[in-house]
């Protein structure tokens, strides 16, 4: 007879939501999986993928369940079944034979987020590799790193307002924030905010859902949004819209920054932006005239050349108007300061051996091939992450990871495409069968989950793998012996008023704790303030212009011989590239082409079409549309290789340069020719 039980759980996907989840079992599998209302801010929705897909993922044909060891060539993916001893053992001795000959730091891991628990992404991993001294990883350049260097410059570690606050906006601004499929739950908010007569705003060079509803839909050309920021600025100050107490009071550089708005009229930033100059006049003016107004910005906006500058010049606006101060006033940023957490002494920073290098994840792929790099990549940890779909440059990556000489572990829930050039691989267990402590990105609610189901099949978390190498490596420290209870107290600091007295560890997992401020939500200039060296809004900041040169913003032209750029957006059925193998078939993404574009190039809807630049080439099925501008093409992000009839998608046609802040990856940077196939 079935034995059904349903349990409170976390969905750690990479998304700044964080949706609390109520998970069905049966029989110790999971059979369905629904949104609850533990955490108000999501309140029982979730997005189509997880109810759809997750199951699959953790029960499904790709499911790896046992250590295994590569017999076939390098990224043919067949492999063979050996024994948790073995597998550490071939690790251990892979790793000691790169250090003889070449150093620690050959050893370099190479993570990200699949997991936004705590501790499956950056604990007892990162003590391990510390103790190690293998190579230190910076991996905030792939995604989010631009944004965030661009807030710490502006405002320091400081919240900005909750996403909930947009319901008490009268004006709203979302800046390149695919809200429908990448903040989903900021939707409602929004419908709210506009059912009391606030205006809506979306800025985005393509017309996404949100924009269909939007009072005014700005479609800028990629790369250009500090161009538009400084000419909003520019119009503020020539209509009176510069709050000067404010200013005089709580912002640094004004008179500098302005100097470098000033340049921009309206008709010269359309020039620039392909907006058109009404619409720049018109947010300008609703942006002087209506408050409260909230701003909340993506990510895809910090994918370029000039993606801090965009970014940093967005995030002077409320303090240029005066818009802080009040609910729902200001910008939706810098959620993960909301928490107290203690990431130095959950991660061991005091393990690290001094002079220890640092490698931008996004120059993993050219290190991997550089023969001139010292010390060189001897040994290769995946985990967490997809390299080979996710990284710019896919060709460069995928012929480092076939180097022979090459040794490398891939860890992983599933067999992915990066996994196929392992040597070893270890099952790792998915969220729903261990402990784990969610700080999110994009809201101020800290939860807890616990195992819902029994470790399928020789799967372990992450942290007991990890255990477990540091003991095959003969590492004694108490840290490494450290349970994930007492790694939770050691993630956050359980003494702080915001926890209210409950240790991180002791947190119901049927409820989330939101993170107050004197008692009540983040409201920037009411109770939290600027963390900058001035303690103001630094629009000349000194941190950037020591770590960056970058002390104001800059614009600077992307030339290219392609003339379309490429966007890669997230959607309905991929936020990541997580779910990529759960479906048996997976449709190819269209490429969404402007019907100017496709009728200058002889194309029609549903043909195949090549789209390449000096990197690659990808097939994909045509669509053509308006909901991309002239000169803009569009393809969903996230798909695997199965997708590909020649072994390669859009990834493979991104560059490698890097943004103005952060040394941030440029995937809409990408500049390409399409023709028929």
């Amino acid at each position: 007879m079935a034995t059904i039980t349903e349990h409170p759980s976390v969905c750690p996907l990479d998304c700044p939501d964080t949706c609390s989840l109520a998970v069905t079992v049966e029989n110790a599998r999971i059979t369905k999986i629904r949104g609850s209302r533990a955490n108000p801010y999501t309140d029982g929705v979730l997005c189509a993928k997880v109810p759809a897909y997750y199951p699959g993922f953790v029960h499904g044909p790709r499911r790896l369940l046992h250590p295994l060891r590569r017999v076939g060539a390098r990224g043919e993916g067949r492999f063979e079944r050996i024994g948790w001893d073995e597998a550490l053992d071939r690790i251990h001795d892979a790793f000691q034979g790169a250090i003889r000959q070449h150093g620690p730091q050959s050893v370099v891991p190479l993570n990200y987020a699949g997991p936004h628990g705590m501790l499956a992404m950056a604990s007892m991993d990162l003590r391990f590799f510390h103790k190690l001294g293998a190579s230190l990883l910076d991996r905030r350049p792939l995604c989010g790193g631009v944004r965030t260097e661009a807030w710490v410059g502006t405002y320091g570690a400081t919240p900005g307002i909750p996403p909930e606050q947009i319901g008490d906006a009268k004006l709203i601004v979302v800046w390149g924030n695919n809200v429908t499929w990448s903040n989903l739950h900021l939707m409602p908010r929004i419908i709210r905010a506009r059912k009391a007569g606030a205006k809506l705003v979306v800025i985005d060079p393509v017309r996404t859902k949100v924009a269909e509803q939007a009072d005014l839909f700005v479609p800028i050309a990629p790369g250009t949004d500090v161009v538009l920021a400084w000419a909003i600025a520019a119009e503020l100050e020539r209509t009176g819209g510069i709050d000067r107490a404010f200013v005089d009071r709580h912002v640094a550089g004004y008179e500098d920054f302005m100097a470098e708005a000033r340049r921009w009229t309206p008709a010269a930033a359309a020039r620039v932006t392909r907006v058109p100059e009404a619409a720049i006049r018109q947010l300008a003016e609703w942006y002087r005239t209506i408050s409260p107004a909230a701003i909340s910005v993506g990510n895809g906006l910090e994918r370029n050349q000039n993606g801090g500058s965009g970014i940093r010049a967005i995030f002077a606006l409320p303090a240029l108007a005066g818009k802080w101060g009040v609910r729902g006033g200001g910008c939706v940023n810098g959620a993960g300061n909301a928490f107290p957490k203690t990431a130095g002494k959950l991660a061991r920073l005091d393990f690290v051996p001094p002079g220890t290098r640092t490698l931008n994840i996004v120059d993993i792929g050219r290190h991997l091939t550089d023969p001139a790099i010292e010390p060189p990549i001897k040994a290769l940890f995946i985990y967490n992450h997809n390299p080979l779909v996710v990284h710019p440059d896919q060709n460069r990556m995928r012929r480092g990871l076939a180097r022979d000489d090459l040794f490398t572990v891939g860890c992983d829930v599933q067999m992915t495409d990066s996994l196929a050039y392992a040597d070893v691989v270890l099952p790792a267990c998915s969220h729903f069968e261990h402990d784990d402590i969610f700080a999110a990105y994009g809201t101020h609610w800290l939860q807890r989950a616990e195992p819902v189901i029994p470790r399928q099949g020789e799967a372990l978390p992450n942290t007991e793998i990890f255990r477990r190498l540091a003991a095959r490596f003969g590492f004694t420290d108490a840290a490494f012996t450290a349970t994930d209870v007492e790694l939770m107290d050691q993630a956050i600091d359980g003494a702080d008023v915001r926890l209210g007295g409950v240790a991180p560890s002791k947190i119901p997992v049927d409820r989330a704790i939101a993170m107050r401020f004197d008692g009540e939500d983040a409201v920037m200039f009411r109770n939290v303030m600027p963390k900058t060296p001035s303690g103001k809004v630094e629009l000349v900041s000194g941190y950037l212009g020591k770590r960056y040169g970058a002390p104001v913003p800059s614009f600077r032209p992307y030339e290219s011989r392609f003339p379309l750029t490429l966007v890669s957006p997230a959607s309905d059925r991929r936020v990541t590239s997580t779910f990529g193998g759960v479906a048996e078939t997976d449709d190819t993404p269209p490429l969404e082409m402007h019907p100017d574009d496709a009728k200058a190039r002889g194309l029609t809807t549903g043909q195949r079409v090549r789209v390449f630049n000096d990197l690659g080439d990808v097939h994909l099925p045509l669509l053509v549309t308006e909901r991309v501008a002239p000169g803009v093409i569009a393809s969903l992000k996230g798909a695997w290789m199965r997708t590909s009839d020649n072994g390669q998608t859009v990834s493979a046609l991104c560059p490698t340069h890097k943004a103005d802040l952060a040394e941030g990856a440029c995937y809409n940077d990408t500049r390409v020719e399409v023709t028929g196939l």
